[in-house]
């Protein structure tokens, strides 16, 4: 492991490495994308546009623009460089599932779940070109043959072949320039819908690209494909569906095609020759099987969830899977084989489990965790959070420690009671307990036995004993059945009472059924869930039970008289474990909806939330201290959480919840629309969100101290006049933190803070009140000729979107009339100054270039000379030894 780079709360969705392999996007769950740098590993950039899961991520070839598709349909283009978005293309009607740049031509190909692919020109912004030759989603595409070639891939085992012929190469030279200038100049928003119905006549699409089908390659898996991709070369394509095959093809390029051509051509003139006919004149062509050709299947361990591969130069293929079952594998493939066969080169396994992890236990002394899947049963050391222990098992669905911590016994699926051996790590005994699954244990609190329940209707009591072997002399830990206790229902749960009086049964009858362990008599019935009860527990002091049931309700019982005194909506979905603090009444509980959470029995209060798990929890377990909490979800982690020393506040969690709860709402609000602009197909590519209106709120807070700054000088200039000396002016005290600005400074500096991207939508929530304030301040610094880009484009953006506000201002004629003069003069300013630049440093370029040719040619004469004593070094030997 080499990196982490970490990320929030969500569940990343997405990957896409930069060009230059020195920055890695990623999208998330929530919609949001954070491009990390691979240098430092800290985010250097955030996008938040999209309202649901990233899905499709693609950089440009110079990786100046980024595009990502999401499942809310739309698709944004964001500039990397100036970590802004550019604009929201709309047309999708289901989620995106591939986006694509042309690297020659200014255009994006995307495809979607709604069996479309569509073409975009990003010089107007608009859908030019719908391909609608899919029956079924289509769920990737990849780009061949130098962009000249698209396959797609769908629900279906065919990829589909579209040769693509750019209209605008074919073009006739003595073409009028109107037409051509009308398509290389980019087109403004407004005029796309004019644009589209000027050109219906002549097929607006037919102007740029011709896309048609070839014909369709045949993939062996029957299911939908799942990811469709090329190397960087584009020589290698591979794809692979919801199974445990990587099918891989090779691309011929143009070069191997004509050779082949000929070949072919050869061939058919002396058949020709053979049956004396004339010679040939119909013209021969490949098929697309064999310019497409299948090099071989790779049959991965697990079910394939993502690849890449690379090409090196020597023609080795080197492929890397994800795998469902949390294992990344490496293969290597020699193409210039006979037979290319892939080789596994390795794997990472590290630690992990292969499968959900269904039950955790803590050791007595703190210190080990034991974690057991479908296939193995794990020890972990808390400190280190390393695996020191793996030994095969059966599905474990319950576990526990043996007093002492030198044994652990797994109840399993099919009934069974697994008992192991953690120094040696072999399975000891394995004894059939139940007719069913073993759904719960439970230690009996004198340590000396231990009571299992299971889907046969029983309850089984055990007890350790010693028994002697007849291969060693030493006695040997084994467990013996002792009693039963026979019910109607299936055993889901169940539990001991501290002082082992009492034993709680949770039934499948949703019912939790209190027994006396002595005479296993009945002693009360506690009922009130709608569905089973899957966990409990009883308190330390034995006075309360605390029950969690699929109904999504905790209840708190007492155990004296079993009444029930709260019952709690606890987790938006089923509750899948309970389990209280060591000496407190308080209890943690979790759930489907990848929730853990923290109550107090006594208060009936929600303590706090803790998240981090993306799917569903099946299960945690408390240490005996009670300051560990070890979780582990259907995401394939297992979480450990500690206990810190800092006091918990509830009104403080409660506030932070609802600015969670305020924050959530602000992100499902509707989009503040600008005038004039209809719902087409472009929008602005930002969002709203809590950043966006505490930016606009720090600038209408700036302006306002500019306007009160300004008021008290000029009140100030007066008292000076009037009393015909110099009067002390008390500085404000932001402003002298700042080091003693002026206001107009202090707007500027709190403007130049917000985050570029969130820039468009601050200003789209500021009321216009504050807007003529700004355009005169903007004329000042303009003037002053700093930060001439960034107070362009603000200037131009608060003009588009408050144009007729502005316009019918007289107030306001002046301050344009002078922001067009200066604005030109200092961006034309800015212009002159880049472009000397530019030429300066592609001087020293050209200078370092041609340094660097002497040098090789250098290096090389020096490596010739070296090579030539060498070899007379070795003649000389070879005629010694002669």
């Amino acid at each position: 492991q080499v990196l982490i780079l970490k990320g929030l709360k969500q569940e990343v969705s997405c990957l896409c490495p930069s060009p230059d392999g020195l920055h890695l996007a990623v999208g998330y769950e929530d919609g949001s994308i954070r491009v990390f740098s691979l240098l430092s590993g800290e985010v250097t950039i955030t996008f938040n546009g999209h309202k649901a899961a990233v899905t499709a991520l693609q950089y440009d070839h110079l990786g100046g623009r980024l595009v990502s598709g999401s499942k809310d349909t739309e698709v944004i283009v964001w500039d990397v460089i100036n970590e802004s978005g550019l604009y929201r293309l709309r047309g999708h009607k289901d989620a995106v599932t591939q986006v694509l740049f042309l690297k020659e031509k200014n255009l994006l190909v995307t495809s979607g779940k709604d069996t479309l692919v569509k073409w975009w020109d990003l010089d107007t912004q608009h859908c030019f070109k719908t391909l609608v030759g899919h029956r079924t989603e289509v769920w990737g595409m990849a780009l061949l043959s130098e962009e000249k070639r698209l396959i797609t891939g769908s629900a279906d085992s065919e990829l589909r072949v579209w040769d693509i012929a750019y209209i605008q190469e074919a073009k006739d030279p003595d073409e009028p320039e109107s037409k051509k200038s009308k398509e290389s100049s980019p087109g403004v928003e407004e005029n796309t819908e004019e644009d589209e119905t000027l050109e219906l006549d002549e097929h607006p699409e037919e102007r740029l690209v011709k896309c048609s089908k070839v014909g369709s390659i045949m993939r062996e898996g029957r299911d939908r494909v799942v990811t469709l991709a090329t190397d960087r070369t584009g020589k290698i394509l591979a794809c692979h569906g919801t199974d445990t095959v990587l099918e891989v093809f090779s691309v011929l390029s143009e070069e191997e095609v004509q050779k082949k051509l000929e070949k072919k051509m050869k061939k058919a003139k002396k058949k020709a020759k053979q049956n004396s006919e004339e010679e040939p004149e119909r013209t021969v062509e490949l098929s697309l099987q064999e310019e497409i050709q299948r090099v071989t299947n790779i049959r991965a361990s697990s079910k394939i969830k993502s690849f890449d591969l690379v090409l090196s130069p020597k023609g080795e293929l080197k492929i890397v899977l994800l795998l469902q079952n949390n294992i990344i594998e490496s293969y290597n493939l020699n193409l210039s084989a006979q037979v290319p066969q892939a080789v596994r080169a390795s794997k990472i396994t590290i630690g992990g489990h292969r499968s959900d992890v269904r039950t955790l236990a803590f050791s007595s002394d703190n210190i080990a965790i034991l974690s057991a899947a479908a296939e193995s049963v794990k020890i972990w050391n808390r400190s280190t959070l390393q695996c020191i222990r793996t030994m095969d098992c059966e599905y474990a669905l319950c576990s526990l420690f043996v007093p002492g911590d030198r044994q652990v016994i797994v109840g399993t699926k099919t009934g069974k009671l697994q008992l192991y051996d953690l120094a040696s790590g072999s399975l000891m005994e394995t004894l059939n307990a139940h007719d069913g699954a073993v759904w719960s244990i439970a230690l009996s609190p004198d340590q000396r036995g231990f009571v299992t329940g299971g889907a046969d209707k029983c309850v089984k009591f055990w007890e350790f004993e010693l028994v002697k072997d007849e291969s060693s002399v030493q006695k040997r830990l084994s467990v013996k059945h002792v009693r039963i206790l026979q019910l109607d229902e299936d055993v889901l749960c169940v539990r001991y009472s501290p002082n082992q009086k009492l034993l709680a049964v949770s039934l499948l009858d949703c019912t939790v059924k209190i027994f006396y362990i002595d005479t296993l008599k009945f002693f009360l019935s506690l009922y009130g869930h709608k569905l089973p009860v899957l966990c409990m527990d009883i308190s330390y002091d034995g006075t309360l039970i605390a029950t969690g049931s699929a109904d999504r309700n905790v209840k708190i019982w007492g155990l004296d008289f079993g009444d029930c005194h709260r019952s709690l909506f606890a987790h938006d979905d089923s509750v899948m474990y309970l389990q209280f603090v060591a000496k407190s009444h308080l209890f943690f509980t979790a759930g489907k909806d990848s929730k853990i959470k923290q109550w107090d029995a006594d208060k009936f209060e929600h303590i706090q939330t803790l998240e981090g798990h993306h799917q569903e929890v099946w299960c945690l377990a408390l240490s005996p201290n009670g300051d560990y909490v070890v979780s582990a979800s259907h995401d394939k982690s297992l979480r450990l959480w500690e206990r810190t020393r800092e006091p918990l506040v509830l009104e403080e969690e409660r506030e932070m919840e609802r600015e969670a709860e305020y924050e959530e709402s602000v992100a499902k609000e509707e989009q503040p629309v600008v005038a004039g602009e209809t719902q087409g197909e472009t929008g602005l590519a930002g969002k709203k969100t809590i950043e966006t209106i505490k930016a606009a709120e720090r600038i209408m807070e700036a302006i306002e101290l500019y306007r009160e700054e300004t008021a008290k000088l000029k009140e100030h200039k007066a008292i000076c006049k009037a009393a015909g000396k110099e009067v002390p002016f008390p500085v404000n005290p932001i402003l002298r933190a700042y080091g003693n600005i002026t206001p107009s400074a202090y707007v500027l500096e709190v403007f130049k803070k917000v985050k570029s991207s969130e820039l468009e939508e601050s200003l789209l929530v500021l009321p216009f009140s504050y807007v003529p304030d700004l355009l005169r301040l903007f004329n000042e610094y303009i003037n002053l000729g700093s930060e001439v880009e960034l107070l362009c484009r603000a200037l131009l953006f608060l003009l588009k979107i408050h144009f007729g506000q502005i316009t019918s201002n007289h107030m306001l004629v002046t301050v344009i009339e002078n922001l067009k003069k200066t604005t030109v003069s200092r961006v034309s300013e800015a212009r002159d100054v880049l472009g000397f630049n530019m030429a300066g440093l592609q001087y020293l370029k050209r200078e370092i270039e041609a340094k660097d040719e002497v040098t090789f040619f250098a290096d090389a004469t020096d490596r010739f000379e070296e090579k030539k004593r060498k070899r007379k070094k070795k003649e000389k030997m070879v005629l010694t030894l002669l």
